[in-house]
């Protein structure tokens, strides 16, 4: 292959899926060369990123991640995607070891979330409790001038719940407890956008998509991008490369 990219994802299994399937349906696909080219790395054994990050005695997933990187560099792709919003607690470190850009998932949707929602202030956000610790998203939002509402511990049981439980677990997708959560955090938190930071999250978006809250989709956004980025590419490296750097620009 001569234009593609990488996905770097497996951080968990069926939310990968969930972005390749995305990626493949909204590729209006008339027939297989519509498709656009690229390497999926479903690393699933890399070690769990909230775990590492709340306690740094477990097992450090880096080392797995800086390997993925480095591989793929190899093969010189014109991209490459994280789908884990939690992995990106390393985003620095991984960038520095390529020369290949690496799309920063939650940066690139709180920018559309901005321009989505530019009269909005308070802004809901649930993810991990990886993410939320690191602030991998806390940092996007406030720096577009937003304030960022957590909600309380009773939600973040739910979100983990859901997170852990049913999708990591089970394998399923529990709408109703989706909905609950995105409820009260309407409700009783008073915000009417609210970031899906986890790649399951997104899963459940997938699955469950029938509610009337506002939420930005880090991974249905990331998908979009990539195509946008993997059709430009395909055209010419000039307008893949003017993109990226349009994208990638903080």
């Amino acid at each position: 292959m001569q234009r593609f990219f990488t996905v770097i994802g497996g951080m968990g299994t069926a939310a990968t899926e969930s972005y390749v399937r995305l990626l493949n349906e909204r590729s209006q696909a008339k027939k297989d060369q519509d498709y656009l080219d690229y390497v999926l790395v479903n690393h699933a054994s890399v070690p769990d990123r909230t775990s590492y990050i709340l306690d740094h005695t477990q097992q450090n997933f880096y080392p797995d991640l800086l390997d993925d990187i480095r591989q793929q560099s190899l093969l010189k792709p014109d991209f490459m995607v994280m789908v884990c919003n939690t992995a990106h607690y390393f985003y620095d470190q991984l960038q520095a070891a390529t020369s290949v850009p690496l799309l920063h998932m939650p940066r690139v949707a709180i920018k559309e979330m901005a321009q989505q929602y530019p009269h909005e202030s308070r802004i809901g956000l649930i993810a991990t409790k990886g993410t939320l610790a690191d602030g991998i998203y806390a940092r996007e939002i406030e720096s577009h001038g937003c304030q960022v509402v957590l909600g309380d511990a009773q939600i973040q049981e739910m979100v983990m719940t859901l997170i852990y439980q049913d999708i990591k677990e089970n394998n399923r997708v529990d709408g109703e407890l989706y909905h609950e959560i995105l409820k009260q955090m309407h409700e009783r938190f008073n915000v009417n956008v609210i970031v899906l930071g986890c790649t399951e999250l997104s899963l459940a978006q997938e699955k469950a998509p029938d509610h009337p809250y506002q939420v930005i989709d880090a991974q249905s956004i990331i998908v979009d991008k990539t195509l946008m980025l993997g059709r430009a590419f395909r055209a010419s490296v000039a307008q893949g490369q003017a993109q990226l750097a349009a994208l990638m620009a903080e």
